[in-house]
């Protein structure tokens, strides 16, 4: 009886030592993604997508329509300011650029 309970210990304790870098890795991808840089206006990426920081400068862009932003579009994460577009970066939450989608 004693010989089971320790291979049943020493099996456990692997398995719970295999277990944890994996949750070391969730827990530091949750803990980097409140520090992603604002993307910058100017770079190519955030060109060629026309991304704006201020929705309304945007107003004499034929694909967009007022009351757009990065914050109501289906591509942006709320918990970063993040955007699926723009996976490197963070994004203004008041910004716009030429592939936003309704969310929802």
């Amino acid at each position: 009886m004693a010989n089971y309970s320790r291979r049943d210990f020493m099996r456990n304790s692997v398995l719970g030592l295999a277990a944890l870098p994996l949750g070391a890795g969730i827990l530091s991808k949750t803990a980097f993604a409140q520090d992603l840089p604002r993307l910058d206006p100017s770079a190519a990426n955030a060109q060629a997508l026309n991304y704006v920081e201020v929705a309304s400068e945007a107003s004499d862009h034929p694909a967009y329509e007022e009351g757009e932003r990065c914050d109501n579009c289906m591509f942006y994460t709320a918990e970063n300011q993040g955007c699926q577009l723009f996976p490197q970066n963070s994004v203004e939450p008041a910004g716009w650029c030429q592939s936003w989608t309704s969310a929802g």
